[in-house]
């Protein structure tokens, strides 16, 4: 089916869009303009939603707001939004009535007429995605980026051409329900995550898997080989099987040898790319994302494009993003760091001892396996938000934690940054790298990390 043909059969269908939010907000417009009666669902009530609201029905949307938003629906299709949990009481009522229940990203990979690469994993994924884009573009083709990234991209779907490539970063909420694969699948790690709404492990291991499960022969499939969960994933690719790997050679993927050089060894060659002391943005975490980005377009891009946005690109903003130097002492916001493995990968980034600023929202996934690297990488550390307790305890439970680092519990992110400021010495770097969500205190983790870089810039 193609575009057009979808938008005549949705003409006159009643729609419902949970959600009234970045990746609705333009869907529900586009849906009008094509005909369709759209009900604007939301939990907020009309004056949290504001403006939006009257600009939503003055278009022709019908609103249903308040708790009960989901509630005896009435309609013929349900979109949910990314981060509503599949198996919601309420859409699955909905199914059982007959009315389908399904999502953008679905129904654009459906009608989608370009090449799609498709990034997915608990770490890494949107600075993997950006890369890919970026190289893609340097190599002069056009790019159209979305998915857990950047806009929705089923309102664009009449602007992009067969000959064009779609690069889409995808979270498990978004996979869970997904039945089709791009041309390009990349996982770069599953680490656990999200465990507060996925049901356990095993489901969210499952929805990451559904990004090469409906692939065919003429697809490509790039596994993080280092990584026991994606080496896992490899029993099922079936097209063509890549990976990368930051600590053994490869005959098929990118790979980083003893002296740092990043190859590529692609059907019986392997070709030096560039050195990992040439790439503008620092850490193992982000060769890591490099030899991924590698591996996703060898043969769509050549090596002048791939070095030529290694040596300029400077990092996703939030992502170990160097917010200041005040009295010789370093600020760095880290504030995607939404889980324990992302806080780790921060931390390995700096060859010296950091003052961390940790804690928020608790996902329900256990902060063990950071500690031994608290211990051995930080100097101080300040705690904040609902898992501060949890955070301590594991720190001071671990058995080579011997009263250092000191650990300060602070009220709020305010707090933390006054004391870290005036704690740290010349030399020193604070970073923001919460190893939690930021729900307890912010709505996303772009919001905390710019509410970090104000209270910084305001020292």
């Amino acid at each position: 089916m193609d575009f057009k043909q979808f938008f005549s059969q949705i003409k006159g269908k009643r729609i419902a869009m949970c959600g009234i939010g970045i990746s609705n907000t333009p869907l529900i417009m586009n849906f009008l303009k094509q005909g369709a009666r759209v009900i604007a669902c939301d939990r907020r009530e009309r004056i949290q939603v504001g403006e939006l609201a009257d600009r939503l029905e003055a278009a022709g949307a019908e609103l249903k707001l308040g708790e009960d938003y989901l509630d005896n629906l009435e309609v013929d299709i349900i979109f949910r939004t990314p981060g509503m949990n599949f198996h919601l009481e309420e859409l699955e009522r909905a199914r059982k009535r007959g009315i389908a229940v399904t999502s953008e990203m679905e129904v654009f990979f459906d009608l989608c007429p370009a090449t799609i690469f498709a990034v997915t994993g608990s770490d890494g994924k949107t600075t993997t995605t950006t890369l890919i884009a970026k190289m893609l573009e340097t190599e002069g083709k056009t790019v159209h980026i979305g998915g857990n990234i950047g806009n929705p991209l089923l309102p664009e779907i009449e602007n992009i051409k067969s000959e064009d490539f779609v690069v889409v970063e995808l979270s498990s909420f978004q996979l869970i329900s997904m039945r089709k694969s791009p041309d390009v699948a990349v996982v770069t790690n599953v680490s656990p995550n999200h465990l507060d709404v996925h049901k356990d492990m095993d489901e969210y291991v499952e929805a990451k898997k559904n990004i090469l499960l409906h692939q065919n022969a003429f697809s490509r499939t790039v596994l993080n080989r280092d990584d026991p969960i994606t080496e896992g994933f490899r029993k099922d690719v079936r097209g063509q099987s890549l990976g990368f790997s930051m600590n053994r050679r490869l005959h098929n993927g990118a790979w980083l040898d003893d002296e740092g050089d990043l190859h590529m060894a692609y059907r019986g060659v392997d070709v030096p790319v560039i050195n990992r002391k040439e790439i503008a943005v620092i850490g193992d975490h982000n060769v890591s994302n490099y030899l991924a980005a590698i591996t996703a377009v060898w043969g769509y891009v050549g090596v002048d494009s791939i070095c030529k946005v290694a040596r300029e690109f400077g990092g996703v903003e939030h992502r170990i993003e160097l917010v200041r130097e005040l009295d010789g002492v370093k600020y760095y916001n880290d504030s995607i760091a939404s889980s324990p493995t992302r806080t780790i990968a921060g931390l390995k980034a700096f060859d010296d001892k950091v003052i961390l600023i940790a804690g928020g929202y608790d996902k329900h996934i256990p902060f063990e396996p950071l500690a031994p690297y608290i211990t051995e990488k930080v100097k101080k550390l300040f705690l904040c938000g609902a898992t501060a307790e949890k955070i301590e305890k594991c720190v001071r439970d671990y058995k080579d934690y011997k009263g250092e680092p000191e650990i300060v519990r602070c009220e709020n992110l305010d707090e933390a940054v006054r004391l870290a400021h005036k704690t740290a010495q010349s030399g020193d770097i604070v970073t923001l790298s919460p190893a939690c969500a930021s729900f307890d205190a912010f709505p996303n983790f772009v919001a905390r990390g710019n509410y970090y870089k104000d209270l910084v810039n305001k020292l």
